[in-house]
């Protein structure tokens, strides 16, 4: 409940503040008690070094990651860099979290799926993935599963808000600027809005 909500005083680390779903939770996590937000210029992914010194100075009660290499088609040419930040990353987050017995939230994606299903996929359907990005996810999603600490992980897909770059801003740009739109027909998915997934996150939490 709302009342319930206001008696909670949590001390939050926040990964990715700077990112569509990190801007966003930033302000939906605040009323849940103290938000140490970082992004990619305070915290590198790619250090787990790193990772378990904020951890380790910020000793939060939930770590909520939110940061994560998003570039889909880049990660084909960056596979080490994108496996380390997000497959590598969420592993050294959930042993830091089970160390001080804090509840990690982690963000997946359906791109751990092949997408050959017609209907929509459950959480316990097999993954999949068919490119570097997916496989990465996947390898983070495995790696906070092996360490067995407190956990939850939530699979998004679509991302899009009213800041950064995503699907809904190009076209609307486009379509501003009076440009044709042309846009693949072959693929499903579920547009998803990045303050409906901080606003779940925060009610989940």
């Amino acid at each position: 409940t709302a009342r319930g909500r206001r008696n909670l005083s949590v001390r939050i680390l926040l990964t990715g503040r700077s990112g569509q779903v990190g801007w966003e939770l930033e302000r939906s996590l605040a009323p849940l008690g103290e938000v140490i937000a970082t992004d990619r210029g305070a915290l590198d992914l790619a250090d787990p070094d790193a990772i378990r010194r904020a951890v380790r100075e910020a000793r939060p009660e939930l770590i909520v990651n939110a940061g994560a290499y998003t570039a889909v088609d880049r990660a084909e040419s960056e596979q080490a860099l994108a496996l380390q930040i997000n497959g590598t990353a969420p592993g050294v987050f959930a042993e830091e979290a089970k160390r001080l017995g804090a509840l990690l939230v982690h963000y997946s994606t359906d791109y751990v799926f092949d997408g050959e299903k017609r209907t929509p996929y459950l959480e316990t359907d097999a993954p999949g993935p068919i490119n570097a990005y997916g496989r990465s996810k996947l390898e983070g999603e495995r790696a906070i599963a092996a360490v067995g600490g407190r956990h939850l992980i939530l699979r998004t897909s679509w991302v899009y808000g009213l800041r950064g770059r995503n699907f809904l801003l190009a076209i609307l740009q486009r379509a501003r600027k009076g440009e044709p739109l042309r846009v693949v027909d072959d693929q499903r998915g579920a547009p998803t809005w990045c303050r409906e997934i901080a606003s779940a996150t925060a009610r989940i939490v």
